[in-house]
């Protein structure tokens, strides 16, 4: 069994907690545009309170560790493992009370390059355990806007796994998809599930604006986020997302294999 204190290295050492490859200048950009409420980084999140940059700031430094002095504006962002530890044995716990309970789930990830891996070995892991995972409107046709315009992406699902891809990119199916913050593919998934007549997920496990998107709408939810995404934690502040772990989500995938086997270990899931 993977322990705490081995973790605890490997996050260290594969700058997954400690010193991350985020700098503070993105982040603080981050916590300026959030408190502007600009959708771009609230990731489908309505927050109740007025969140200024310094309230993120301090709301973060509690969260994650990242430093508490606004005057501090260059340099690299700092997690705290031992808040990582902490927030992943919260989220190995949500993970086995779905299992217990058999509960419809549904996974998603706007990081299918560094996440695709850890999000799958969840669903199979559920899925052994007799959840049903969801996979609703594969196909289907999503408008997101990026910085490049409006461009038009298919939901799609690898090992159970909810993605986008660029309708003339991958072979559907296969792997990766496309990096995406927006809420929308989560909720044209979530709307689908509905307009069919259910199942509806007790639990939703993501990343970006599919956790926060799921969130918002009133769904368990629960997924990693990163220093410059201050969505995801307001959220979990405000009630709207259960479990939030902190760490660097852009790192090598191979990385992740440590942590999905403490989550899986932790929730009695392991193969």
């Amino acid at each position: 069994m993977l322990t705490r204190e081995v973790l605890r290295a490997h996050l260290v050492g594969a700058r997954l907690a400690g010193t991350v490859a985020t700098s503070r200048e993105k982040s603080l950009r981050s916590y300026r545009l959030f408190a502007a409420r600009d959708p771009r980084v609230l990731l489908g999140i309505d927050p109740e309170g007025s969140w200024k940059q310094q309230d993120l700031v301090e709301l973060m430094a509690d969260r994650c560790g990242v430093s508490a002095d606004s005057r501090w504006t260059s340099g690299q962002d700092v997690i705290d493992p031992e808040r990582t530890l902490a927030a992943l044995d919260a989220f190995a716990e949500r993970l086995g009370d779905a299992a217990r309970r058999r509960v419809p789930v549904f996974l998603g990830t706007g990081h299918p390059h560094r996440l695709l891996g850890f999000y799958a070995a969840l669903a199979d892991a559920l899925s052994a355990a007799g959840c049903t995972v969801l996979t609703p409107a594969q196909g289907r046709c999503v408008d997101i806007t990026t910085r490049f315009g409006l461009r038009t992406y298919n939901l799609d699902y690898v090992r159970g796994v909810a993605l986008v891809r660029a309708p003339d990119g991958e072979r559907p199916g296969c792997e990766p998809g496309a990096h995406t913050h927006s809420p929308l593919p989560v909720r044209t998934a979530l709307a689908a599930a509905a307009e069919a007549g259910g199942p509806l997920p007790e639990l939703v496990i993501g990343d970006h604006g599919w956790v926060c998107g799921a969130g918002q709408l009133g769904f368990e939810a629960i997924g990693p986020a990163d220093t410059d995404d201050p969505a995801p934690f307001v959220g979990q502040a405000e009630g709207s997302v259960s479990v939030v772990v902190p760490l660097d989500d852009g790192v090598r995938s191979d990385y992740y294999l440590p942590l999905t086997r403490y989550v899986l270990n932790r929730a009695c899931l392991s193969q």
